[in-house]
């Protein structure tokens, strides 16, 4: 269902107004040493989001901030040697209690995540780490999350059912109480020789059995059949999720990433990105995101990490 919205970016204005409901949330961010990462902790600063801890070689973040213009002023920094030194010491802070969420500044993502999994000093729990795209796409009704599209690579049934809970979980945050989780294929019928149709059933069966929990499943359906009322009549789908999924569930790592891709650069939509899962929420950042998409992924990481403190 269209919104009269055109590309105002009003759904993540939504999040960032939500966000700013809640106390700050205090972030370790590793190796912030460019210009990009330390606009984007200023900026997340300055709109009363997260509070930061710079964790860096405070050299390298001075030369940063000053070739950039950038006044960090009273922000703490936490000297470290080197990038996989500053992912080691982000971590340890969240560990300490002293920092409820996590962010990459311009290290590489694998080593920040290696950091995280590490088996006796990192941030595992019971769930499976997953990401999520939380996707603004102009003229859609609602904001879409895409799971998981960038940590997964080709997760198997019992991983898929950690995917499916944290992203209905981040749903929740997001201020959604009962999301539509679409589970997709390259089809709406189950096909014994296309195995994502077969996980997509196991999963709406779990659902039905309690395995999985907080949100109403369906699959397989194709994405056109998850997101358009139109397309669902026409192949006669009958279900309260087909064309009005807020929440999609991708077979593998490459379709993720595609889908969300083509969305940003062929329909002009912003994507925050957020790591669950983990002890903290995580904001993983690309180099190539706006700062629209960096506060937005702020603002997520804020919601989930209330939801956290919130949970009894």
């Amino acid at each position: 269902m269209p919104a009269p919205e055109g590309n105002q970016h009003v759904k993540f204005k939504r999040l960032v107004e939500l966000a700013q409901q809640h106390s700050p949330a205090a972030t370790a961010i590793a190796h912030p040493c460019d210009k990009v990462s330390l606009e984007s902790a200023v900026e997340a600063r300055k709109m009363k989001l997260i509070e930061p801890i710079l964790v860096g070689n405070k050299a390298k973040i001075a030369k940063a901030a000053a070739d950039a213009g950038i006044d960090l002023g009273d922000m703490e920094i936490v000297d470290a040697e080197h990038s996989v030194d500053a992912a080691r010491k982000a971590v340890a802070l969240v560990r300490e209690g002293r920092a409820e969420a996590l962010m990459k500044g311009s290290l590489h993502t694998d080593e920040l995540m290696s950091a995280v999994v590490a088996r006796d000093t990192g941030l595992r729990t019971g769930r499976r780490i997953s990401h999520c795209f939380i996707m603004d796409v102009p003229d859609h009704a609602d904001a879409l999350i895409i799971t998981d599209a960038a940590v997964n690579i080709a997760p198997d049934l019992k991983t898929k059912v950690d995917i499916v809970q944290n992203a209905i979980e981040l749903a929740h945050a997001l201020g959604v109480p009962n999301p539509l989780v679409a589970i997709l294929s390259a089809m709406e019928t189950i096909n014994p020789d296309v195995p994502s149709t077969l996980e997509a059933a196991a999963l709406c069966k779990m659902a039905d059995r309690g395995q999985i929990t907080g949100g109403l499943l369906d699959g397989p359906l194709a994405l056109d059949n998850a997101i358009s009322l139109d397309a669902a009549a026409i192949k006669h789908i009958v279900s309260p999720v087909a064309g009005r999924a807020n929440v999609l569930i991708v077979p593998d790592l490459e379709a993720g990433n595609m889908l969300a891709k083509s969305l940003s650069f062929l329909a002009s939509a912003d994507a925050a990105g957020i790591v669950l899962g983990a002890r903290v929420p995580i904001i993983l950042t690309s180099r190539a995101d706006s700062v629209r998409s960096r506060i937005a992924s702020c603002a997520v990481a804020v919601l989930a990490a209330h939801a956290r403190r919130s949970k009894p």
